[in-house]
Order: C-alpha cells, then structure tokens, then sequence
C-alpha cells in the first residue's frame, strides 16, 4: 500500500534531531508510517531507542541503483525526508523515478565542505534537482545550497530542528538515577561527546577533562563526574586514562543495584542515546569536541535542560546557534584547555550565576523553536499531491513495457470501435467501473446505487459480464431473487441476485440484455456493472471508482501494473468514489492527480459498511461488532484482499492466520481440507471468509472445514455526503445524452 514515510537520518546526532520532526509527522499523517535509516551502528540504537514507538528503524541501502529500488519497491514511500548534508545522487534520482516526493531538511553545509562543493556545482546541481524542496537552516545556509546549483525556487529557510529537541528526564527507574540517588553527590558535572585530538597541537579532551575534575575536586571533595565519550570506539581508552590518573570511576555498563563509588569520582558513561536524559541532573556541562578542531557538538540539548554550557573556542559546525548564544550571554567560553578548570569551578561555586546561564540557554533555545512544525506543514503539503508508482525489477520490466505498449494500442483500436457501433438503451444508462484491474468494490457500489434509486421511485435493471461462468445460455435474464447455480451466473452477478433489488441481465451483449430488461421488466434506469471501457453501450452516468488502498494500479497499464487503460481516460468520468477511503493513506494525493486529468468531476468517499457475520450452512446471523470467537483465520480470492484483511482489523478481530487466492477462485475440496488443517494448527477457532467467496466454494464445505465454524461477512457501502451523490447521479441522468 503505498503512503509510507521514509526519512533518513544517518547517525546520532539527526536520530535525535528527528525525533520531534516524526512525532509530528506521526500526529499530521496518522495512517502513514515512518520508517527510519540510520547508516551507523550508534545511529540506529539511539533511534531504536528514541523513535520505538513512532517509527521503524533500519540501515540505510548502500547508493547503488539496485539496492535503492529494492528499499523504494518494499517500504513504498509517498514521501522521502533526507537530513542535514545527505546528498545521495542514486537516492534522490531513484525517488523522483518513482513520483514519491523528495525533501532535504535541516539543510547544511559546513565551511569546510562548501569549499569543496563549489567547484562542482556542474554535479551538485543536476543531483539537487529532482528535490522538492530544501529547508536549510539558516539564511547564509540557504545561500551554501544555491552557490552548489540548488533550484532557487525550491530553497527556503526552516529553521534547525535541534531547536525542537524536546528534553526527557531520566525515569526515577533508570540505572543512573538510581545510582546517583544513592550515592547523592554534591555536585554534577557532565562532560559531554568528548573527543581526540584532530590536528597535531589539538589536547585530548577526555586528559583535559580528567585533569580538570582532579584539579576542581580539590575544592569539592563532593564531585562526581560523567565522562560521555563521544563514539563508543573510545569508552575503552578513556576508562584506561581515568585507570592511569587514579581517579575511582564506574562503568556505566556495569552499573548494578550494589555499587558504590568514592567521591570525588567519575561515571564513565558507555552507553548509547542515554546522554540527553541525564542533562538535568548535571550542575555544568562541559560540551566537547569544542577544545579541538572539529566543529564542535551541539549545546542545545543541556541548553533546552536549562543546564549551563561551558564550551571551547571550536563551535565552527553550530556558529548560528553559538552567536545567539553569546549575544544573549547563554554560553560560558574558554579559549582553550588550560581556562576549563577555572570556569567550571566558578560555574559550579556561584549558584545564582549557575541558574542564571542556565535561564538563559533555555530561552535561548526555544526562542527558536518551530522547525520541526514548518516541516511537517511542508511534508505534508507535498505529501498530498503523489501518488508513486514502483516499476517491477530488470529485466522483467522491459519486457513487460513492450507488452503494456501492446495493451494500450489494443485497448485504443477497440474503443474506437466500439464507439462507431455503439447503440443506446431507451432507459438512461449508469455506467460503474474503474481503470484498473482487480477489485474496487463495484459490486457493493452497483448494489447500493439501485437501492437509492429505487427508494427514491426509480425502476433499475443491472447489466453484468458474469466473469467466470460456464452456462449453456449466452444470456441470462433473471428476476430479483431468481435462484441460479453459481457456475450458471458467476459469482459477482449471484450476490446482484441474492439481495433481490433489481433484475438483473448476465451476458456480454448488454445493450441487447438491457432491452430485454426494458421489455420484462420495465425498468427505467440501467446500472451497467464494470464499464467503464465497455463503449458499445451508451451511458448518461459515468461512475468512475478509485481503491485508495491501490488507487492507480501501480501507475502502469496491464500486464506492467494493472491499469486498464492510461490514466488520461480518467477525463470520461462524470462522478468519481474513492472506495475503502477510511483505510486509504493517500485520499488526498488521489484526489489531487484525479483533479489533474479530470478538473469537473465531482469526487466522493465510499467506505466498506460491515453489517454481520453469516454462519455457513444455518445461515445464522451475529453482529459484526461481536463476533463470539477469540482467535480467527481468513481467506479471500478478491482483486484486492488488503480490504478484507483491513476490515477485519478495524472490527479488532485476532487473525492468527490468514490466506490469499486469486479472484474468483473457485474452491476445490483438497484446498479445504488443506486450510482446514493449516488454520487448526495456528490455533483458530472459526474461519471467515467473504460472501464472494462463499458463493465459489464447493457443495460439501462444511465438512471439509469440520470441526472449524466458517461465517462469511455481509457488508454494505457508506458514501459520504450521500445525498449530494444521489444528486449528482440524478442530475446527469437528467441531462440528456
């Protein structure tokens, strides 16, 4: 189904930039899910951890063609969000192939990469534009992406989403809280991604920090220090420095409900995506990678804690964020390793200035909050105008394109045909189809349709094809409620009969079975069942549908995808229904690509009704709401079985198994017994199944299915805003030819 998510998000540092970015998503597109790539073994446990109940994490595909295409084909994205600085040239092409939306947020690029980016702006360009849209960070941010060859047009301003960080507290359960409850220092201070040197002449950070503890601990006999190594490479080297300085520390790996620590002390913190629910308990942080030539990390997480940020002179990576901080006095800064001793005493020796910078780092950050908003507003917006579509693998894909191009020139050469031999019944024609093949729900729309017409005082007659019927007549002409075997009418035409609303013609001439309708029964409107591209009849009515779990069959006509005919033949269409509009995650990019080719048409929601369960045989009816089994199994030969096991779900059924078969199947005994057994073995105790295929199953099913109950499912159709669609009918069946 498509209407996925994708975002990736490479490491730690964007999984946790991410986090509110996909909260929102999940709150402005509620039926979509969000599937995470990280492409670093830090990145994806702390998304695992931070993103475990929004969304699914996974490593990202190397960017190669094959592999993109595999991700697409199987997440089937309707959107795709890239962070910061992730320029994937396969990726971005591949994604524009497919029609699914592109956005780079939190857009960067750092001094030192846009020196190099320049030179190439011949290549940068052509990669940047199949983008939708970059939102970069800043104003001088958005001026990087359009000096590398970034569409103007396409690149604004959003904002950083690190400003949306929303802090969590570590739970009073968390192994560290608990040991620092027992332990109560007198005094925190957290280290934070500390790093080793980059360039000759740079100090070790973790000997810098450790240094400074000793020297600070003099005067605080109380200290306790957290030590968080940036890059999980370094926790064994860093616990061998704080061995060799003879400071007493912990791991925090191995941390237990026993432990005790002498202070002053250090908890070396060897843990991943822990670190931001431990700000809050910190009396100063000390953020890292600032003494050397890195760039820097990012304060805003202790700022956000109101926790005060003593840095380095090295904050090249975050120079925005660390000129709002000092113009608003938020920052602590040493100019390099020698002053951090000296400022983290004063912080932690004057309380009132402690709480004062901390005040401050808060206001600062979430004065700059709504990043995260702006994308999602963005998101969404392109979000709600794709419909993707995902071509079939090499080489199966060039020969079935040859073939479609064969289909379309067929399909063109008979409706012109057709359309020189068209003839029309005396009786207004309403004509319900679709422009794939495979199901849509027509049957329940057709059957719904003649009863509102005959409520409102009409006389309908249904014209039906009788897929799959073996009869010695080439037409059937039946009156409502008419008993015929199944194999005589064919399945779908058996349930037009069995709700005995209207007579019903089953045969591949239709204007020639609509006659006899007019003639036998007198019937003053005719619903022609799947025609859409059956021309030779005439209609005033053209009741285009359109399945919002697999709105336009894959983009591609037969046999590539399973459209009947190119999409431009959606300008035909008088009214159209988007079915099973409650399960659809795309209604409203259907809605928008229907207004494309089709700007008049007016456009309704249709979903499925369950109205109650039927036990096989007895014919005893159960609400659909209470169905009295615990554990269920399904199966279903429909053009579309995502609606039934869909349904199921809404009705919060347990479905402990469950199997597909192609439509119309017919059922032979064998395939009973044999699902008979395979759903005893999964532990259900009933089996449902639909009244389509209820209809193909074979005389004796009870007892192939025995000791297992089977009930299959009655259901009708909802049509919002029904009224103004029965109108709209009426009106153009009014209308003339």
């Amino acid at each position: 189904m498509p209407g996925a998510i994708w975002l990736h998000a490479v490491s730690v540092g964007e999984a946790i930039s991410a986090v509110e970015l996909v909260r929102q998503l999940r709150q402005c597109l509620p039926r979509s899910p969000v599937f995470v790539s990280v492409s670093t073994l830090a990145g994806f446990e702390t998304a695992s951890r931070k993103l475990r109940d929004l969304a699914s994490v996974f490593y990202a595909p190397v960017d190669y063609v094959c592999a993109v295409r595999r991700v697409l084909r199987h997440l089937r994205p309707s959107l795709v969000i890239v962070m910061e600085t992730e320029i994937w040239p396969n990726l971005f092409r591949e994604t524009r192939r497919t029609g699914a939306g592109l956005m780079l947020v939190n857009g960067r690029i750092s001094d030192r990469a846009i020196g190099r980016y320049e030179p190439l702006r011949w290549f940068f360009g052509g990669v940047l534009a199949p983008v939708d849209l970059v939102l970069a960070q800043s104003e001088p941010m958005r001026q990087r992406f359009l000096r590398i060859g970034a569409p103007p047009e396409r690149v604004r301003v959003g904002g950083n989403l690190k400003y949306d960080f929303q802090p969590q507290e570590a739970l009073p359960e968390a192994p560290v809280r608990r040991f620092m409850d027992r332990l109560r220092p007198g005094a925190v201070w957290i280290a934070a991604s500390t790093m080793p040197p980059a360039t000759p002449g740079d100090p070790d950070e973790e000997e810098t920090v450790i240094a400074a503890f000793q020297q600070v601990a003099r005067s605080r006999p109380d200290l306790l220090l957290l030590l968080a190594p940036r890059k999980p490479e370094h926790f064994d080297a860093a616990a061998a420095k704080l061995r060799r300085a003879g400071v007493p520390f912990l791991r925090r790996s191995a941390l237990g409900d026993c432990n005790s620590l002498p202070l002053p002390g250090a908890l070396l913190l060897d843990s991943i995506g822990e670190l931001s629910s431990l700000f809050s308990l910190a009396g100063v942080v000390f953020m890292g990678g600032t003494l050397v030539s890195r760039g820097g990390h990012n304060i805003l997480e202790p700022a956000l804690a109101s926790r005060p940020v003593v840095a380095g002179p090295h904050l090249e990576n975050f120079a925005e964020i660390a000129a709002d901080f000092r113009a608003a006095g938020a920052l602590v800064e040493v100019r390099d390793a020698a002053g951090l001793a000296a400022a983290i005493t004063e912080v932690l020796d004057n309380p009132e200035l402690a709480a004062t910078l901390g005040r401050k780092a808060q206001s600062c950050a979430q004065s700059r909050q709504g990043a995260a908003a702006i994308a999602v507003g963005a998101a969404h917006e392109i979000f709600s105008t794709r419909v993707p579509s995902y071509r079939p693998a090499q080489p199966g894909f060039l020969f079935l394109w040859m073939l479609s191009r064969l289909w379309i020139w067929g399909g063109r050469r008979k409706r012109k045909r057709d359309l020189e031999r068209v003839r029309r019944l005396d009786a207004p024609v309403i004509s319900i189809g679709n422009i794939t093949a495979g199901g849509t729900g027509k049957t329940p729309l057709v059957l719904h349709v003649a009863e509102k017409l005959k409520a409102a005082g009409w006389s309908p007659g249904i014209l039906t094809r009788g897929y799959g019927r073996h009869s010695p007549h080439k037409h059937e002409v039946a009156a409502p409620g008419t008993r015929l075997p199944v194999d005589r009418s064919g399945d779908e035409p058996q349930i037009f009969l069995r709700a005995a609303v209207a007579p019903v013609g089953i045969g591949p001439d239709r204007w020639h079975l609509g006659r006899q309708l007019e003639v036998e029964f007198g019937v003053n409107v005719v619903l022609l069942d799947d025609g859409f591209q059956h021309a030779r009849v005439g209609r005033r009515v053209d009741i285009v549908l359109v399945d919002a779990l697999n709105p336009f069959g894959g983009g591609y006509p037969l046999p590539l995808g399973r459209l009947r005919e190119p999409l431009e033949g959606l300008a035909r269409a008088g009214i159209f229904v988007i079915t099973r509009s409650d399960f659809g995650r795309v209604v409203e990019s259907i809605e928008h690509l229907l207004r494309r080719y089709n700007p008049r048409a007016p456009i309704f929601h249709a979903r499925v009704r369950p109205e109650a369960w039927v036990a096989c045989g007895t014919d005893d009816t159960m609400p659909a709401s209470a169905l009295p089994y615990s554990r269920v199994a399904a199966f279903c030969g429909l053009g579309n079985p995502e609606s039934f096991w869909c349904t199921l779900s809404a009705l919060g059924l347990n479905v402990v198994d469950r199997l597909r078969f192609d439509d119309h199947h017919a059922y032979k005994p064998w395939e009973l017994r044999f699902l008979s057994h395979q759903f005893r073995q999964a532990g259900a105790e009933a089996i449902l199944t639909t009244e389509k295929d209820m209809l193909n199953l074979c005389e004796d099913c009870d007892r192939q299915f025995a000791p297992l109950p089977l009930c299959w499912l009655r259901i009708g159709v909802h049509v919002d805003r029904e009224d103004e669609f029965l109108r709209a009918i009426v009106r153009q069946l009014r209308s003339g030819p």
